[in-house]
């Protein structure tokens, strides 16, 4: 598989769907409010997040670019710390993607109480909303670091995880199913060192920060990440963790790809950083099946089969497997990444 592959396959049908997305004014939640009014319009769209400012910004925005879409859209001012809220939001919503969270990973070691506010009791709160008002499915966006974590973000993403999956034990037959997906870091989002990188550069640094040459890391585009949620989507029966095949990248080579000119000022791991990332672990892996674009982590729930991945060609791990960005078998080159974050090769 190329890795440049879209995950647009399977895609849901939205067409008769109220979807609703928290978080829906960061870089994921605009993506993905882009992409939808774009190729398959919700009857209805929620974008529910904290902040005003960037409500209005992007309802001018996506006002401009879809004016005979616009009147599906819904803005609705929240937190997903606030359970009643987000249950009013919730009213006559099939589908909820929750992508808020606390991501900084030095800003969440300093402010434990309120990362864990947003990212564990924010997620309580999108289940037991989604159980009160009715909602079809839920996926929850993870990130690498909730993979055997050695930081608090990592810990109460891995947190949050284990709330979703669980969540399908309080749905019965005919309520709300809660899936989750887990990728990597995301190249261009806001907190990526590729736009850190271009700044400086485009100041005229004298040198690059790299926290530890051999650092590695997962990459994904804004619109694989997308595609990735949307085909999950489609596929999911509830309890899977889904991840993705994407490639690997030395901190070094992407900083010699953006600034050749550069040279690099070894700063030091930060406070709560892994020296590589890790997706899947070994101990997840008699759980873990594969299909072409995709690991799934099942769920070890009585009753829950494995059916509807087998039917799509899903197949066991090896014992032992584990999926981390060092041990990789896909890699970005110079040609790769340019092409991904949508520069010209030098």
């Amino acid at each position: 598989m190329s890795i440049y592959r879209s995950f647009a396959d399977p895609a849901p049908d939205l067409s008769r769907a109220s979807v609703l997305v928290t978080g829906g004014t960061g870089s994921f939640g605009r993506a993905f409010v882009r992409n939808l009014l774009a190729v398959d319009p919700p009857r209805r769209l929620v974008v529910f997040s904290r902040d005003e400012q960037k409500q209005e910004s992007m309802a001018r925005e996506l006002q401009a670019a879809s004016p005979a879409l616009f009147d599906r859209l819904r803005f609705f001012i929240g937190d997903v710390r606030d359970a009643s809220r987000l249950e009013l939001a919730m009213r006559d919503v099939d589908m909820v993607v929750h992508a808020a969270a606390l991501k900084i990973v030095p800003t969440a070691e300093y402010n434990p109480f309120e990362c864990i506010l947003t990212n564990v009791h924010g997620a309580e709160n999108v289940v037991k909303a989604a159980l009160r008002t009715g909602v079809k499915k839920v996926v929850a966006l993870s990130t690498d670091k909730a993979a055997n974590p050695i930081n608090l973000y990592g810990a109460s993403k891995l947190a949050s995880d284990k709330i979703m999956v669980a969540a399908n034990n309080l749905s019965g037959e005919t309520g709300p199913r809660f899936s989750v997906v887990r990728y990597g870091n995301v190249i261009g989002s806001r907190g990526s060192v590729v736009p850190l990188f271009e700044e400086l550069a485009r100041k005229g640094a004298k040198s690059l920060p790299i926290t530890d040459p051999r650092m590695t890391r997962f990459w994904i585009t804004i619109e694989q990440g997308v595609g990735f949620v949307l085909s999950s989507l489609a596929v999911m029966a509830g309890g899977e963790i889904f991840v993705p095949k994407i490639p690997s990248m030395r901190i070094v080579d992407l900083a010699r790809i953006i600034a050749p000119q550069l040279p690099h000022q070894t700063v030091g791991i930060r406070p709560g950083e892994k020296l590589h990332e890790i997706m899947v672990t070994e101990d997840d892996a008699r759980m873990t099946v594969e299909l072409d674009d995709r690991y799934v982590i099942c769920p070890v729930n009585p009753g829950w089969t494995r059916d509807h991945l087998a039917r799509l060609g899903a197949k066991p791990v090896a014992e032992g497997f584990s999926y981390a960005s060092d041990r990789n078998s896909e890699w970005l080159d110079h040609a790769g990444l340019t092409r991904l974050i949508g520069r010209k090769a030098a």
